[in-house]
């Protein structure tokens, strides 16, 4: 089974916190700073799933969605968008551009460990 979980954030802070989260429960972790970067690493390593910030440099989490969804190598990859986008609204919207689902920033470790708990199940 693949246990391996692509994070696509800008933010050095945000990766190493996702990085040591995600390691610590046993899951591997590769790394990108953007969109563009994101699309290639998952179509070289075609990850379990992929943590997708929305606001990047280069290209943004929405863009690097509709790359990564148009390409059939690595289209059923779910993507769950992370954002500091936390308005009312702002979760459906996300789950209206494709994300497979959404979780605010700042992070809630249960919440990540249910979401990704709950992606790495339903890819078995």
């Amino acid at each position: 089974m693949n246990q391996k979980i692509l994070i696509v954030d800008d933010n050095e802070k945000n990766r190493k916190l996702l990085r040591v989260i995600l390691q610590s429960t046993g899951y591997e972790t590769i790394e990108s700073e953007n969109g563009e970067d994101g699309v290639r690493m998952a179509k070289e390593n075609l990850p379990a799933f992929i943590l997708m910030d929305i606001q990047m440099p280069v290209m943004g989490g929405t863009e690097a969605l509709k790359q990564i969804r148009s390409d059939e190598t690595t289209a059923k990859i779910p993507v769950i968008a992370l954002t500091s986008y936390a308005m009312t609204g702002d979760r459906d919207k996300f789950l209206a551009e494709g994300f497979d689902g959404y979780i605010s920033k700042p992070l809630k470790t249960s919440e990540l460990m249910d979401i990704i708990k709950k992606y790495l199940k339903e890819s078995e």
